[in-house]
């Protein structure tokens, strides 16, 4: 039996689809799942879950049609804007994770700020995934160890040495992985870290996901078996 997990990982997918159902714009669909995080994110604290990290724009994303990439990075801005004071004041701290590179500088400037203001907060970390990859990510640990240690071949780094240099450094890897949408992939999302971490799939959309949902699967979770290539007994052994 597990407790509650340290670091939940989500993947918000379904804010397109719940906006069609309505027949309203994907961007609609989009602010609302921007305003559902900020709940979600309470309840976790509520829960002491001290990381969450939440999957908000891919690699791939830049795919989608360019009036939709454009709304999104407007919603990122105004959510930086908007929310920020209110991380700073409930005790969140924020960090952005994936290649910034693509963003235009006034966006930059703004995540950077945002995770100034908050970078003394301890009561929960909130980790946003944009402009991310896990490919990406594993890719740019590599490099960046092989910047690090000239003339050394890639065969002389270890896991520990790799896990150092991927954007979520510092962090205890994922318990749980939480996919809204119905879906039952990981999309490319912190391929390494979530190595063992527990994976819940919903057809609830993401703007429909609320505090009892998170409940739900925090129950299911509860009640997993986290061998970590033990079997039964040894676990159950240690836990006594």
């Amino acid at each position: 039996m597990s407790a509650f997990p340290r670091h939940l990982a989500i993947i918000m997918d379904g804010n397109g689809r719940w906006a069609k159902k309505r027949l309203l714009p994907r961007q609609a669909g989009h602010l609302m799942g921007a305003n559902g995080l900020k709940r979600i994110v309470k309840a976790c604290a509520g829960h002491d879950i001290k990381y969450l990290t939440i999957f908000a724009f891919s690699t791939e994303n830049w795919r989608r049609p360019p009036e939709e990439v454009s709304a999104l990075m407007s919603l990122f801005i105004q959510y930086l804007t908007r929310e920020v004071k209110d991380m700073a004041e409930q005790g969140v701290r924020l960090r952005i994770i994936g290649n910034r590179e693509a963003f235009d500088p006034p966006l930059q400037r703004l995540i950077e700020q945002a995770e100034s203001v908050t970078a003394h907060n301890t009561r929960i970390n909130l980790t946003v995934a944009a402009n991310y990859g896990g490919q990406w990510d594993i890719l740019h640990a590599a490099q960046t160890w092989s910047q690090a240690h000239p003339g050394q071949p890639l065969t002389a780094m270890t896991e520990h040495d790799l896990a150092a240099h991927l954007s979520t450094a510092g962090m205890p890897d994922p318990d749980l992985l939480i996919r809204t949408g119905g879906e039952s992939r990981i999309s490319n999302f912190l391929l390494w870290q979530m190595a063992y971490a527990e994976f819940y799939f919903t057809d609830i959309l993401w703007p429909d996901f609320d505090e009892a949902a998170l409940d739900q699967a925090l129950t299911w979770y509860g009640s997993r078996v986290r061998r970590f290539g033990k079997t039964d007994e040894q676990v159950l052994g240690e836990s006594v």
